[in-house]
C-alpha cells in the first residue's frame, strides 16, 4: 500500500509515499481552472495518477478563509467527485489539523510548517502545495503503519473522517 496526499487548488500539491516513508512522487499539477474544460483537465490529471487499490488517499479539506474561495471550492468538489466516482476512499483533513500533525500550532504560517516538516521527516520542498501534501501523505501513512508518533499527531488522527 501507498500513501498519497493531494493539496487542492490550481497548483495541486501531489506526493506518494512507500510504507517506509520514502517518497516515491512528488509533483505540483498547474492548470488555471477558469473554465469548466481547464477544471476537468485538472481532475483527471490528479485521478489518473491515483491508484484506487494500492493508494491510501489523505486531501486537505475546505479552508473557509480563502480569497479564492468559489474556485478552490469547484475543484475540491470536482476532484472529490472524481475519486468517488473511481471508487478511491480518502481521509479529509482541517487545514489546522495538517498544521497540527506537524508539530506546530494550527494557526501557523507556510513557512513554519515548512521548517517544522524538515525537523520531523528531513523533507523540503520550494513549493507550499508539495508539502502540504507531503505532510497529508504522513497522516493517511500514520493511519496504517506502525510509527511512532507524537501527542498532537495522535490528537489529529483521532478526527480525521474517512470519504
Amino acid at each position: 500500500m501507498n500513501y498519497v496526499g493531494l493539496d487542492l487548488s490550481t497548483k495541486t500539491g501531489f506526493v506518494r509515499l512507500a510504507p517506509d516513508g520514502e517518497v516515491l512522487a512528488k509533483e505540483e499539477i498547474c492548470y488555471p481552472c477558469d473554465t469548466p474544460e481547464s477544471m476537468f483537465q485538472m481532475m483527471k490529471q490528479v485521478i489518473q495518477r491515483i491508484d484506487p487499490v494500492n493508494d491510501q488517499v489523505a486531501i486537505e479539506d475546505f479552508g473557509f478563509g480563502s480569497q479564492r474561495g468559489f474556485q478552490l471550492g469547484g475543484i475540491g468538489w470536482l476532484i472529490r467527485c472524481g475519486l468517488w466516482r473511481k471508487g478511491i476512499h480518502f481521509y479529509l483533513v482541517a487545514p489546522t489539523a495538517l498544521k497540527k500533525f506537524t508539530g506546530a500550532a494550527g494557526n501557523a504560517k507556510k513557512e513554519m510548517i515548512a521548517v517544522e516538516v524538515y525537523k520531523r521527516w528531513g523533507f523540503q520542498s520550494r513549493s507550499n502545495n508539495i508539502t502540504d501534501a507531503y505532510v497529508l501523505a504522513q497522516i493517511a501513512r500514520y493511519q496504517h503503519e506502525p510509527v511512532e508518533r507524537i501527542k498532537s499527531q495522535d490528537e489529529v488522527l483521532k478526527k480525521i473522517n474517512k470519504n
